[in-house]
Parts: C-alpha cells; structure tokens; sequence
C-alpha cells in the first residue's frame, strides 16, 4: 500500500476591503483642505474613514532621540509605537507601494480616502481649479468617479462645487453602498 502524500491545508479567506478612492489634483488645488471636511462629513455620518497620503519625497514620522527613532536608527526594519490610543508604524520598504497593497493595513475602515496616487486604477475623485493648472490630470482617466470643481465641465462623470461636501458625500455613500455601523445615523445627511 502506498503512502497517501499529505496536502498542506489550504484556508481561503474571502477578504472584502474596504472601498479605496484616491483624491488627485495638482498641488495647490486643496487636496488636503477638501479631504479634512470629506473626512469630517463622512464621520459625522457614523463611518468609520482611513486615510492614505502618497509623498514621492520621503518623510520622517518620529522625531530625533525619541525610543522609536532610536530603534530605527538602530536598524529595525519596523517600528510600532502603541498607546491606548493609536498605533504608528515606521517601516522600510523596496519599492513605491500601491493602494491595492497597503489597504489592506487599514482593514475594519468602512471607505479609505487615498490623497495622491493620480497614476494608480483606484476610482478617483479629481479636484480641479484652474488658477492651481489649467490642464486636468484624470480628463480621460476611465477611473474618474467624479469632479470637485466650481468650473462647470462636462467630462461624462457627476461634478460637485467645491462647497458642496455633502453631495459628494452622499454620492461615495451610494457608489460604494457603505453604511454606518452606528445606530440611528441616517446615511443620506449628516445628523
């Protein structure tokens, strides 16, 4: 009688993450300025918000002496600082990494807001001014979900005023069919 060759088990996990859309636009445009009041809209609306920033130029997180920085200088390749309040990790990385990669870090979010990554195939929202450019970045993107700007363009995908945070709002709401996990918040507008 032969052997029966052992097979390693094989546990597939149906991940679902959250809905990523990144925020494009050229500097100046009030990238992070609309993100602050997208963010506050959406957590006053009972969802839970993660956010990614893309810097091409680098950072430093931690502040020279500190224990965390130490380590690091001291050639760990991850840092995590943990308090009962919020975790920060600083971690070498070799390449540029997509939002496909790192939103996976920001599991238990009910919608990721990425500031930056015009290049990737994440949905996008474009906000766009003309005293900031006067060409767009995403006018043929076919992941263009929206346009943020006062100009009245028609480029095929809904438009929505500079000032107009609640319609865009609802719009993310609808498209991704996120919903809050608090009780008795209405998803449609803001309580």
């Amino acid at each position: 009688m032969k052997d029966k060759q052992i097979q390693p088990l094989r546990i597939i996990v149906d991940r679902k993450w959250p809905p990523v859309v990144a925020v494009v636009g050229y500097s100046g445009a009030g990238k992070t300025t609309y993100l602050e009041k997208l963010i506050l809209t959406l957590t006053r609306r009972g969802l839970k918000v993660g956010t990614i920033k893309h810097d091409v130029h680098g950072f430093e997180m931690d502040k020279p002496g500190k224990d965390t920085w130490r380590h690091k200088k001291a050639g760990a390749r991850t840092t995590l600082i943990s308090s009962p309040c919020q975790i920060g990790m600083v971690r070498d990385v070799d390449h540029d990494h997509t939002l496909e990669e790192l939103a996976p870090l920001l599991s238990g979010m009910d919608i990721i807001l990425a500031e930056g990554f015009k290049r990737s195939s994440a949905p996008k929202l474009e906000i766009f001014r003309p005293e900031a450019t006067k060409d767009p970045i995403c006018r043929h993107d076919p992941n263009l979900l929206a346009l943020i700007s006062d100009v009245p363009l028609d480029w095929g995908v809904p438009r929505y005023a500079l000032n107009d945070v609640e319609g865009l709002a609802d719009f993310l709401i609808s498209y991704f069919k996120v919903a809050s996990t608090v009780p008795g918040i209405r998803q449609g507008t803001a309580s």
